[in-house]
C-alpha cells in the first residue's frame, strides 16, 4: 500500500507522439460529432474517480497496449 503520492511523470523518454497524432486525437476528442461525445463522457467519468497520478498511469498503459496491439483494428 502506498504511503504517499507516487510521481510517475518525468524521467527518460520512451514514446514519441508527433504533432499530427496529437492534432488528430484532439480532433476526435473535441470536435468530431460521433467520437467526441463518447470520449468526453469517458474523460469526465475517469477524471471524477481517478487521481492525477492514476490518470497518468492509465494514459501510459493505454498507449503501451495500443503500441503492442498496433495491428489490431
Amino acid at each position: 500500500m502506498s504511503t504517499g503520492p507516487v510521481d510517475i511523470l518525468g524521467g527518460e523518454s520512451v514514446y514519441c507522439i508527433n504533432r499530427r497524432q496529437l492534432d488528430t486525437a484532439l480532433q476526435l476528442a473535441e470536435r468530431d460529432p460521433q467520437t467526441s461525445p463518447r470520449i468526453q463522457a469517458a474523460i469526465r467519468s475517469l477524471e471524477s474517480t481517478l487521481s492525477r497520478t492514476e490518470l497518468a498511469a492509465l494514459a501510459f498503459v493505454l498507449i503501451e497496449r495500443l503500441r503492442k496491439n498496433s495491428s489490431a483494428g
